[in-house]
């Protein structure tokens, strides 16, 4: 099977230079309180404040301005349960194309007002990943646009490397790496930029129990699709693409799978400790922080913290009215 080329340090060093104008450098944060908890020294990388509120505006924003300009004309598609959606209509708007999002029934209500206001066409369709991409399919055939897959397209990925570049920059004694695992482009992006720069710097994913395909994919040497997730982290329902399954495999990328519960009590302490809304599927990197402590104590981590789109009125308030 030819898979699409993957991204470079040259690639990835190329996207930040091109999304410089356009996305936020994301600030590191600590606690003292998480660091005793975890018996490391915890760096949160913390996308949540990235534009549109989640890592996913770098790989999409550099995707657009990767373009030519007939092919920028013809707008763009993709598929999304919500963040990746919102930040190719965000970086849609940045050029000034049309852009168009399929989502799945069932997506974050929060994730799908993001996409709305960025003025972004939505079409919704049945919550699987084939009808996802077949009606991303039938739009681009209907619309000609172009089509940004959400996580195995090598401009995709690289912009999501270029996290790795700032964090490394932000803090140089880094001793570990650990991102969250869904459809892979930031893992894989991630592990491609990290391993240029620090070649023995040991790679970790986490992944929710009920969404384990790269865990098992890596497992058994070839990438497994019969999971049918089943876990509240939403932004990590997506099974692994296949170039993003050979990133992490190339660099030995280790996957931590953490259950729902422990997911949901880790989101739980960066929003107290941190004082910070964050979704439960970037609280998994905590997770598994905490549920390995062998990989993980007495090192620097760096954990990256994905997004903070949290559907707020699916709270336990969320019957109040809104000021």
């Amino acid at each position: 099977m030819n898979l699409p080329a993957l991204p470079t340090l040259e690639t990835i060093r190329d996207a930040a230079a091109r999304i410089a104008p356009y996305a936020v450098v994301t600030p590191v944060l600590r606690s003292d309180a998480l660091d005793a908890l975890a018996g490391a020294r915890l760096h949160f990388k913390c996308e949540n404040f990235q534009r549109g509120g989640a890592f996913k505006f770098r790989g999409a924003c550099n995707a657009v301005w990767s373009l030519g300009d007939a092919d920028a004309r013809r707008g763009v598609v993709t598929h999304s349960s919500g963040n990746h959606g919102s930040a190719l209509a965000l970086a849609g708007a940045t050029r000034g194309i049309a852009a168009h999002v399929v989502v799945p029934e069932g997506a974050v209500q929060a994730k799908l007002e993001l996409i709305a206001r960025a003025g972004a066409v939505l079409h919704r369709c049945a919550p699987t990943q084939a009808a996802r991409e077949a009606k991303a399919e039938q739009v681009r055939r209907d619309t000609g646009a172009v089509l940004v897959h959400p996580y195995a397209d090598a401009r995709v990925i690289a912009g999501q490397g270029t996290i790795a570049l700032e964090l490394l920059a932000q803090v140089p004694a880094l001793d570990v790496l650990i991102t969250p695992v869904g459809g892979g482009g930031l893992a894989a992006g991630v592990a491609i930029a990290a391993h240029a720069l620090c070649p023995g710097l040991p790679l970790f994913a986490a992944e929710p129990a009920g969404a384990d395909d790269a865990a098992r994919s890596l497992a058994a040497g070839h990438r497994v699709q019969s999971v049918v997730p089943d876990t509240v982290c939403d932004g990590l329902r997506a099974l692994i693409g296949a170039p993003n399954l050979q990133a992490l495999r190339e660099h030995a990328v280790e996957v931590i799978t953490v259950t729902d519960a422990e997911a949901i009590a880790a989101m739980r302490l960066i929003w107290g400790e941190l004082r910070i809304i964050a979704e439960v599927s970037c609280a998994t990197v905590l997770a598994a922080v905490l549920k390995a402590p062998g990989c993980f104590a007495g090192r620097h981590v760096g954990l990256v913290l994905t997004g903070g789109n949290v559907d707020l009125d699916a709270l336990p308030w969320g019957t109040t009215p809104r000021p």
